[in-house]
């Protein structure tokens, strides 16, 4: 089974270290009673995929080495998960499937990480161009889709202003995409501090010992997002916006791997 993991990420042109080390996590997800932890790390060469699994049955769907892509499996009885790993602009990722959706290749796996919204704007766009990082009906950077919204007009409201350089990120210290214009509505208050959130109630509950002992942002999550202008990202080339955008977040989060993954800004 190693060998054949092995051969197909040498097909898609990445290197990959298997382990079966009991008890260390890296940003992984547990399978019944077992452990599978899946990860890219870099050293002197570059960067790498790690994979952690003990007593999990790991099989290759599907390799396109063109797109550098490749569908991994998971089993542990009945319960299985799915995984989409490739090269996006400068850098490798893993992204866990939802599990509600029936993938069986690398073009199943884009289409379920697409949110509803996203597939709804890109009907009539034709199928060669709907995993471009742009076409007519939005733009992606990273795991963000930019829909433009042409009937949105960002309030001029002293209490919700539009906000400058404002970042969004899906938490667990992952590091933000800072937009030039942003305006958000709605959304649920929440303090973070690294991979920890806490609702309004959880942290006036803390005691003052607690609240001094890390350091606490005050953030909103699960909002309506719209944005504007440039879209920086270190591990992406900048977009540029000229009109008024609907953010949207792959589906990433409603997978079992990454359930503990919110929007924040």
């Amino acid at each position: 089974m190693i060998d054949a993991i092995e051969r197909a990420f040498h097909k898609m042109g990445a290197r990959v270290a298997i382990t079966s080390e009991a008890h260390r996590r890296w940003n992984g997800m547990s399978v019944g009673d077992e452990f599978l932890s899946l990860n890219v790390r870099r050293d002197s060469v570059g960067e790498y995929f790690t994979i952690n699994n003990v007593g999990t049955e790991l099989t290759v769907l599907d390799v396109q080495p063109k797109d550098r892509h490749l569908l991994l499996m998971s089993r542990e009885g009945k319960e299985k998960h799915k995984f989409l790993l490739g090269h996006d602009e400068r850098h490798w990722f893993v992204a866990g499937i939802p599990e509600s959706k029936p993938v069986s290749n690398v073009r199943d796996a884009k289409l379920a990480l697409k949110p509803d919204a996203v597939v709804q704007a890109e009907i009539g766009i034709k199928t060669s161009k709907r995993d471009l990082h742009r076409n007519k009906a939005r733009q992606r950077q990273g795991e963000w889709f930019f829909v433009p919204d042409r009937y949105f007009m960002a309030p001029k409201n002293w209490k919700n202003p539009v906000l400058k350089n404002e970042p969004i990120s899906r938490g667990r210290g992952s590091k933000p995409h800072i937009c030039q214009e942003l305006y958000r509505s709605g959304g649920e208050t929440v303090y973070v501090s690294g991979s920890t959130q806490l609702t309004e109630d959880q942290y006036t509950a803390l005691n003052d010992k607690d609240r001094r002992s890390r350091n606490w942002t005050m953030m909103k999550r699960d909002m309506d997002v719209w944005v504007k202008g440039t879209i920086r990202h270190p591990d992406h080339a900048t977009l540029v916006l000229t009109d008024w955008c609907r953010v949207y977040s792959n589906t990433e989060h409603l997978s079992y791997a990454m359930r503990n993954i919110r929007f924040l800004d």
